[in-house]
């Protein structure tokens, strides 16, 4: 069964700036650039027919286009070892109202709600047991890191395959307005 989520692409510059920020982290297994995103819902694995069902209520979203600025790193779980890191969001009450809506659209179709608050990020490495000076060091080299605000006019429902190189993306279907 497929693995699905929704997100946000982001444009070249973007990603190639992210990109700049990987370094030497013993445990760090960067986002390959080409596969980083904004998720803004992971649904996990489902059948076919329910993925048809997502698509259909997905089309009936509508939302006008906004801009969005990455900006800071930091790491998950905050006050433990790190896990994730990841390039945040600025605040911005657009992206919250279209998480906000993806999420109803989800839980009329029966899908089990997220219970987790969303926090909008770029996930750009997962760590493994990494040593957390050089993490800390790393987010602190980087702690103005700004990305010129890009404008956001779709979002994406992907199919996620877990392979020996990592996870792979496959675009399903694309929600503009």
């Amino acid at each position: 069964m497929p693995r699905l989520f929704i997100a946000i692409d982001l444009p070249q510059q973007a990603r190639d700036q992210i990109s700049d920020l990987y370094c030497a982290i013993k445990g760090a297994k960067w986002t390959d650039e080409n596969q980083l995103h904004l998720t803004l819902r992971f649904i996990g694995e489902t059948d076919f027919d329910t993925e048809d069902r997502i698509i259909g209520a997905l089309e009936h979203i509508q939302f006008d286009p906004f801009t969005i600025k990455l900006q800071s790193v930091g790491y998950f779980p905050p006050r433990k070892d790190p896990r994730i890191l990841w390039v945040g969001v600025d605040d911005n009450s657009c992206l919250m109202q279209l998480q906000a809506c993806i999420e109803r659209s989800l839980v009329n179709l029966q899908l089990e709600p997220d219970t987790r608050k969303f926090h909008p990020h770029i996930t750009i490495a997962r760590l493994d047991n990494p040593h957390k000076e050089r993490v800390v060091e790393m987010i602190t080299d980087n702690s103005l890191f700004c990305i010129e605000p890009f404008s956001v006019s779709d979002f994406h429902l992907y199919r996620s395959y877990t392979g020996k190189s990592g996870a792979q993306h496959v675009l399903e279907a694309s929600f503009g307005c």
